[in-house]
């Protein structure tokens, strides 16, 4: 009997569904098998139907009509079971196989009886049908391949070609997708020799109809000819197979969009590893790998519980879809969810629920694959050439402390009853491996596994056991090897049980690639990459900062914790804080650390949401983060944590654009710490802008300089950097009054393209160029527009396109083209945008809650309007538009993209230059922006 799942270490909210507690009975269906599919009827319809009729196209015309009313029957019979139980996947997948064997025999025998009657006399004529591949394993998705394999023992003749032929038609005429080959046995032994494929498909064979002797012999004579003796070699094309296929699909177990079948984690992993105790031990079952020694009872429920929910996930994948679907996209994550019966709660919607679910499980086959693989690996596969193993046998290796061996190259552990008997040497293996740089042996692996219950409250609060592991961080220079190694073992969860509920926590949305888990190694990791100094081209104040020295033990810790309060309902950043100021004393901290790392988690996204969803040139914004952090200190550690923080949360989330702002918003509130932030005000700002420009013009006449200096107001000294500046004096100088001068160049430092517009000014100038750039694709990620004394608009965007690159060079006519159409009224873009792209369907189960908010504070002359909700085409158009029209008049706009997630901030006046003070004033406003945001859903399909 499959042992209960219990035995999974798993943790799982029982407000989720849950798998049966044991696998179906071997044979069992989702419903009754005659409900299904009555075979005996079956065929005596079909001969009813065909009875009295000679033409062939009239047979088959007959016969597919009534197979093709069975098929509906019995598939309909099978949803209405699955239903009713939708996560027994044996009972599923046996069900379609009993139904599409039933089929198939009956369309044999409509071919051999009554299409080509004389094909069954001869005995040279005689022939085996074997289901190959995933069906002859006899595990079937509603879509899956019908693989068959035609067997005969000697050259096929033309009569059995013939009933071959025949079946085929009348499978397609089924809509089945259908694999075929027609082979003599000696064929087969010939193809699986050259073809490992082949080989792995006849491995799964199993006999529908015909001659029971041929199969048998064939099944003889693969196991004596071809895979006795052949063990090494389909091992190793097996695992370079299994990491061809894992590159391919992305190297990760936890992408956004996991392939159920092919992915990392996935159920392709499981077969292979059937595949190869089979090939090796010649099993029917993969519960037979118990009694084998191969897994033990523990690790067979983790294999079999995973199987099982993958194969659930993977049938109503295809239901879902009408059709072969292993891709989980997000749309499919949320209808598969609801089929499987997860619910909204805890502040978590049912789609996390279950996506956490499928990588829990996803880890737990990547770690059984492991250590079976490995094992396998060293027992089996070729040996290096005796040189290169001489060499690296010369490569100078630590000497290993007492207590380990090395084994197969990798660390073991010399005796476990020993080992064990001191609980703080599960932490130390991890210590010995990174010091060593070794590989940890699979069977050490299993016995961790077997004894993570030695972590309990007294090893938790032992202050030796606290210091290693924070040595494991702080000590060998690549702390994310023993961190990933030690969550995927359960020894992090065990040692850390506040770390976790965050395990293969997943984000339903397009921000974040990585599960909380891994993000949270990958900023460890990111943060000793800076550590080593290989970082310090891309990230040179994050590099000067550690170089100059900080508390590294802070920062380690700040970066583990920064988001273990995710998954409540409550903010994370306050859950995270309250957990760190628990937590850091255990692990040994000082008060003075355990409160900084504590402001460290509460505030870690104060930074860049200052820098990305504020405009940085406005003196407040220094002056108020810098009021929030203090110390230089603070500063410098926020600013590293930000900086890893950013870059874990995917592979193209870090760019110019960020590090510029960043960088900015470091330097400005370095310098106000370190002189006070008396410095930080508008008068002197403004001069040292235009001293600075007055150097830049320095060849320009007196009366022409005097002229631009004296021709903007305050905000525009403040508001733009002296290159735009510089752009800006050229442009308006001599311009007349109804021409419009439009300056485009790339800003590799931002990673944006850099559109300036000199023009007389107008209202609704802001929404008008914002339309504009959204006809032509262009995605504005900041902006700014500034009314001269002598009415002219200088307004200058940045854009980039849609993957976040500058706008490409040979479009920047068509650009220019579509701004000079739209202020000349020949474009209108809100009937323009109408036409425009809609939201992906996989795009769609996003849902992103609509929050507006109004800041008098946060400047000293413009109302911050703070619009967070679901980005779509043209939503930046509609809503300057909509300002616009209630006579607001926009100075500036930072937008910042999360993913589907943007917020739009708009540093705005009234019309009489006044902010908006009025609370009527501003909730008008906000129905008026939320009208606008639902017209822009619409139109986007959402």
């Amino acid at each position: 009997m499959t042992p209960p799942q219990d035995a999974l270490p798993v943790s799982v909210s029982d407000r989720n569904p849950s798998l049966p507690p044991t696998a179906s009975a071997p044979g069992a269906l989702i419903a009754p098998a005659d409900v299904i599919l009555d075979e005996a009827a079956l065929q005596a319809r079909l001969d009813q139907a065909v009875a009295g009729l000679s033409d062939p196209a009239a047979i088959r015309a007959a016969a597919t009509r009534i197979l093709q009313e069975a098929q509906t029957e019995g598939r309909r019979a099978i949803e209405d079971g699955i239903a009713t139980n939708p996560l027994t996947a044996r009972r599923i997948t046996r069900a379609y196989t009993y139904l599409t064997d039933g089929l198939v025999r009956g369309v044999l025998h409509v071919a051999q009886t009554h299409l080509h009657p004389n094909a069954r006399l001869a005995q040279g004529e005689r022939m085996a049908v074997m289901a190959i591949g995933g069906y002859g394993r006899g595990e079937m998705a509603p879509y899956s391949d019908v693989d068959l394999l035609f067997v005969t023992p000697g050259k096929i003749p033309a009569q059995v070609e013939s009933v071959i032929e025949s079946a085929l038609y009348m499978l397609w005429d089924l809509h089945m997708k259908v694999g075929h080959s027609s082979r003599t046995i000696r064929d087969c032994l010939r193809l699986g020799k050259q073809d490992i494929t082949i080989r792995t498909s006849l491995l799964e064979m199993r006999f529908l109809c015909g001659e029971a002797a041929i199969a048998e012999d064939l099944r003889r004579a693969l196991r004596d000819q071809l895979f006795q003796g052949t063990v090494g070699e389909f091992i190793e094309a097996k695992l370079e197979e299994r990491a061809t296929r894992h590159r391919k699909q992305g190297g990760q177990r936890y992408v956004l969009e996991p392939n159920v079948k092919e992915g990392k984690g996935g159920l392709r992993d499981l077969q292979t590893l059937y595949w190869i105790a089979k090939y090796e031990h010649g099993v029917n079952r993969a519960g037979e790998l118990v009694d084998l020694g191969v897994f033990t009872a523990e690790e067979f429920a983790a294999f079999d519980a995973a199987e099982r929910f993958l194969w659930a996930t993977r049938c109503h994948l295809h239901l879902i879809a009408d059709r072969a679907q292993d891709q989980l996209t997000f749309d499919n994550q949320v209808a598969v969810a609801e089929r499987l019966g997860y619910r909204d709660h805890s502040g978590r919607r049912a789609v996390e629920h279950f996506m956490q679910d499928y990588f829990r499980h996803a880890t737990r086959v990547g770690e059984l694959t492991r250590i079976f693989l490995t094992e396998l690996e060293a027992r089996h596969v070729k040996q290096e050439p005796s040189i290169l193993g001489f060499l690296r046998g010369r490569t100078r290796r630590k000497k290993l402390k007492p207590g380990y061996v090395l084994k197969q190259n990798r660390l073991a552990i010399a005796d476990e009853q020993a080992f064990f008997a001191d609980k703080l040497n599960i932490l130390r293996l991890f210590e010995e491996a990174l010091r060593t740089g070794y590989l940890i042996h699979p069977d050490t692996m299993r016995a961790l596994s077997a004894n993570l219950r030695l972590i309990d409250d007294e090893m938790r609060r032992d202050p030796e056991a606290c210091a290693i592991f924070l040595d494991l961080m702080l000590k060998q220079g690549n702390p994310e090897r023993a961190l990933r190694r030690m969550n995927e073992l359960g020894v992090l969860s065990a040692f850390l049980p506040e770390f976790a509920p965050i395990v293969a926590m997943m984000q339903f949305n397009m921000y974040h690639s990585y599960t909380v888990d891994e993000h949270t190694i990958q900023v460890i990791s990111t943060l000793a990459q800076i550590e080593r100094g290989e970082l310090v081209e891309e990230l040179p104040v994050a590099s000067g900062i550690l170089k100059r020295g900080v508390n590294r033990k802070v920062l380690y810790v700040a970066c583990l914790l920064h988001d273990i309060g995710k998954g409540r309902k409550e903010d994370h950043s306050v859950v995270g804080a309250r957990i760190a100021r628990a937590l850091c004393p255990r692990l040994g901290l000082k008060q003075a650390e355990c409160e900084t790392v504590e402001w460290l988690v509460r505030y870690h996204l104060l930074m860049s949401d200052m820098a990305q969803k504020r405009d940085i040139a406005d003196p407040r914004t220094v002056r108020d983060f810098a009021k929030a952090v203090k110390t230089r200190e603070r500063l410098e550690l926020l600013t590293v944590l930000t900086v890893c923080d950013i870059r874990g949360v995917g592979p193209n989330t870090w760019n110019n654009w960020k590090a510029t702002l960043l960088r900015g918003l470091f330097r400005a509130t370095a310098t106000a710490l370190d002189t006070g932030l008396e410095d930080l005000n508008r008068e002197n700002l403004e001069g040292e802008a235009k001293r600075a420009l007055r150097d830049a013009l320095a060849d320009w006449s007196k009366p022409d300089l005097k002229a631009e200096m004296d021709r903007h107001y305050g905000p525009y000294w403040q508001g733009l950097d002296l290159a735009a500046q510089v752009t800006f004096a050229e442009m308006l100088r001599g311009i007349g009054d109804d021409e419009i001068r439009i300056d485009t160049r790339e800003d590799p430092d931002r990673d944006a393209t850099r559109v300036c517009f000199a023009l007389n000014d107008h209202p609704g100038i802001f929404s008008r160029l914002a339309g504009a750039l959204s006809l032509v694709g262009a995605n504005v990620v900041d902006a700014r527009t500034y009314t001269s004394k002598d009415g002219y608009a200088t307004a200058v965007f940045w854009v980039q396109d849609a993957e976040g690159n500058p706008y490409e060079a040979r479009r920047l006519p068509r650009l220019r083209d579509m701004i000079d159409k739209t202020l000349k009224g020949e474009v209108v873009a809100s009937r323009a945008l109408e036409t425009r792209e809609k939201i992906k369907k996989r795009e769609r189960p996003f849902k992103v809650p609509t929050n507006i908010m109004f800041d008098n504070e946060g400047s000293e002359i413009y109302t911050i309007i703070e619009v967070d909700t679901r980005d779509r085409p043209g939503l930046l158009y509609d809503l300057t538009k909509t300002l616009a029209a209630s006579n607001i008049y926009i100075s500036s706009a930072v937008i910042a993209t999360y993913g589907a997630q943007v917020v739009d901030t708009f540093y705005v006046k009234d019309m009489f230059g006044l902010k908006l003070h009025a609370k009527s004033r501003q909730e008008g406003l906000e129905r008026k922006l939320r009208d606008a945001i639902a017209r822009v859903a619409e139109r986007a399909g959402a």
